[in-house]
């Protein structure tokens, strides 16, 4: 299968790069010091959302913003040694041109940066949950990234692990890729679903980027 782009957004965590212990370990903490049980937990979407939200649908309203700098403040003393590298992540992004690819992730900046600096990843555009109001499932960040590209969002493709990063594209009008990182096939509706990146290769063209499974 081949799919033609102009340009590729990644989610970052699930997708780029596995912070799953170190996200367990803080959020199990933080669930700790706020009294928040696993049926607290239960209730509400996690994953591929901005910390910010699941917050609030965890805690009183007067207490959101200190709850929101305590988790980040758990996730970025806990990034060291905490990121590591999925399959085949290096390897498509270093055949990519800077200007075609941008991060588009759930994570405050200074965690995301956090993150990415620890893999090694460095994007030139990036896209976090402090430049927009609206995360994933909304279409608002993914259209944001396509706008800093420079690009039409028809002809964007974005990679994704979790069903409310998927859903953002679908409601971005992007086609997408889906990984089986966190989350069985069966949940995840994309145009391609693949265990990891390192079932893609990718091509450079005059016009974008050829993506093809691999083999």
């Amino acid at each position: 299968m081949t799919i033609h782009a102009e340009a590729l957004l990644f989610d970052n965590d699930g997708t780029l790069v596995s912070s799953l212990a170190s996200v367990t370990r803080c959020w199990s903490r933080w669930a700790q010091e706020y009294g928040v049980t696993p049926e607290d937990f239960a209730r509400v979407g996690l994953h591929g959302r901005p910390a910010a939200e699941i917050v609030a649908d965890l805690v009183p309203a007067a207490g959101v913003a200190a709850a929101v700098a305590r988790i980040e403040q758990l996730e970025v003393d806990d990034v060291a040694g905490g990121v590591e590298l999925l399959p085949g992540t290096a390897e498509l992004l270093a055949a990519l041109p800077a200007e075609r690819w941008a991060v588009v992730t759930s994570a405050g900046r200074r965690l995301a940066e956090a993150r990415l600096a620890e893999a090694g990843i460095r994007p030139k555009t990036l896209i976090t949950a402090d430049d927009i109001t609206r995360g994933k499932p909304d279409p608002e960040p993914y259209l944001l990234g396509a706008a800093r590209l420079g690009v039409d969002p028809a002809r964007c493709v974005v990679f994704e692990d979790a069903p409310a990063g998927l859903a953002s594209a679908r409601a971005a009008g992007m086609r997408s890729v889906a990984l089986t990182t966190t989350h069985e096939r069966a949940e995840l509706l994309a145009d391609l679903v693949v265990p990891d990146l390192s079932a893609l290769s990718v091509r450079v063209t005059a016009g974008g980027v050829e993506i093809r499974t691999a083999g």
